[in-house]
């Protein structure tokens, strides 16, 4: 019998544990069917894409109203910045759930994790539910409950890359050590590299490049959110663990060699 415990964030409670992002989709019906087949129960908004203004291009209009939303500081270059999106967004009627995105590299687009933690101090002290994207760093993760976060959302690979993994030695830590749910965000290119990281023991998956470019993005968030079931079911079943050599599956005495003797 599977038993599992939901996700938990700041006292809400989700039965998904796959988060989905809303950027880079052709068109907002392939947005809304990726909700609807997912089943995701928060979607990350850019503050940016929100028009309030004009309701047919209000990205808004297209999320159902029963996910949760999750504001991200996309465009943030220090935390001054994310701080101030964060403010307009809740005063934008978004909600207090935000996402800290602080990228000061246009190459490589890695979050700056100091920024970030003063963000996250600021904003958890007026009362955001604060999910910090972060370079995996215990030392960082660490500062960050401190400071009042939900969660760590550490990067597996560069953003929208599509490499899965890349730092899974580095989630694995925090995984082991942080008493805050960590979920795995950034790079995740195949619900493969989901159900790896879910089977890691994270607490949740976030994915948007990958579904929005997909040929057929909705059957893809589909995959994507069995994929992370698939890899929380492995988890929680205790995997065996890996072995430098052979190991039978079924004992080599009996007639087998009994024979050749």
């Amino acid at each position: 019998m599977f038993n599992d415990i939901p996700l938990v964030i700041a006292g809400k409670t989700f039965t998904s544990r796959f988060l989905l992002g809303t950027g880079k989709f052709k068109n907002k019906s392939d947005l809304t069917e990726s909700i609807v087949s997912s089943g995701t129960e928060i979607v990350t908004v850019a503050l940016r894409r929100v028009d309030l203004e004009r309701h047919e291009d209000n990205i808004l209009e297209h999320i159902p109203k029963n996910v949760t939303l999750l504001t991200n500081t996309s465009g943030a270059r220090n935390a001054q910045e994310a701080v101030r999106i964060a403010r307009l967004a809740k005063a934008s009627g978004c909600g207090n759930w935000v996402k800290i995105e602080v990228i000061n590299d246009s190459k490589y687009l890695l979050p700056d994790n100091q920024e970030t933690i003063k963000a996250t101090q600021i904003l958890a002290a007026e009362g955001f539910v604060v999910l910090p994207y972060i370079l995996p760093d215990l030392y960082t993760a660490r500062a960050l409950v401190k400071a009042g976060a939900a969660t760590v959302m550490p990067l597996g690979s560069f953003i929208g890359s599509n490499q899965g993994l890349k730092t899974r030695e580095l989630i694995a830590v925090l995984i082991n050590e942080i008493d805050l749910p960590i979920v795995v965000d950034a790079g995740i290119g195949a619900p493969s590299q989901a159900a790896e990281a879910m089977e890691m023991g994270a607490a949740a998956v976030l994915a948007n490049t990958a579904v929005a470019t997909a040929e057929q993005p909705a059957v893809l968030a589909r995959a994507f959110a069995l994929a992370v079931e698939a890899g929380r079911m492995a988890y929680l079943s205790g995997l065996p663990r890996q072995r430098p050599v052979a190991n039978a599956s079924s004992p080599l005495t009996g007639f087998l060699y009994d024979n050749a003797q």
